[in-house]
């Protein structure tokens, strides 16, 4: 009896060691190498804010139990460090910042139109379109032959979009400044200017998505699915 209570004892304890050795195993599968973590200095807030995570290293202020991108050290205005799928690590920063100021810029436009369509027609709009609306006017365009036109001026602002990157990626030029500032709201606080542009257009490109899959759903502009919400 005393042979099969010094044998359970002993499995016990050797059970306890090879649970213990995986435990440290699986932290040490999360802890970072040599040189992945941030610059020093970098996010001061970072290493005194409370965090969800218990591994060490520094977390991203945007989502807390993940990393801190390398690439987003907080220069750029409006870096929160949101990054989860890690494009700042395969593209250059520069456009990537690029992308997101013309991609919000765009959605910006687009919301205000797919608003301005519930609030107001025009009457030659209303009979070469028939007053449709997002989607169901890009199908009435493409069958009436517009949208060549449209795609041509498009194209062509684009050329001069892609010589103005190639400055961007060179250094001579920061992303998305075409220099238009025609009432000079950033001639003030131009850093302010540029974090509202950059925040608004990221409401805009989630509010623009969230209006055409309404649109798709229902087939009401979005005042007017707000409008008659329960019909």
């Amino acid at each position: 009896e005393k042979c099969a209570r010094k044998g359970t004892e002993s499995t016990g304890r050797m059970l306890r060691q090879i649970i213990a050795l995986c435990a440290a195993a699986s932290a040490a599968a999360f802890a970072p190498g040599a040189g992945v973590l941030p610059k020093a200095g970098v996010r001061a807030a970072t290493a005194t804010s409370p965090r969800m995570a218990v591994f060490p290293g520094s977390f991203s202020d945007s989502v807390p139990f993940l990393k801190q991108p390398t690439n987003l050290d907080g220069t750029l205005v409006g870096d929160v460090g949101f990054d989860p799928l890690g494009f700042s690590n395969v593209a250059d920063i520069k456009f990537l910042r690029e992308a997101e100021i013309k991609h919000g810029r765009v959605a910006m436009l687009a919301a205000a139109g797919a608003i301005f369509q519930d609030l107001a027609t025009d009457p030659g709009y209303t009979a070469m379109a028939g007053g449709a609306k997002m989607t169901a006017l890009h199908d009435v365009m493409v069958e009436k032959g517009v949208m060549g036109q449209l795609l041509f001026w498009i194209s062509f602002a684009e050329l001069f979009g892609t010589i103005a990157l190639f400055d961007t990626l060179e250094g001579k030029r920061a992303p998305g400044d075409f220099k238009f500032d025609p009432m000079g709201m950033g001639k003030k606080d131009m850093a302010s200017m540029q974090l509202k542009e950059i925040k608004n257009g990221r409401l805009a490109m989630m509010g623009i998505g969230g209006m055409t899959h309404g649109y798709f759903i229902t087939g009401k502009g979005p005042l007017e699915l707000l409008g008659n919400f329960n019909n």
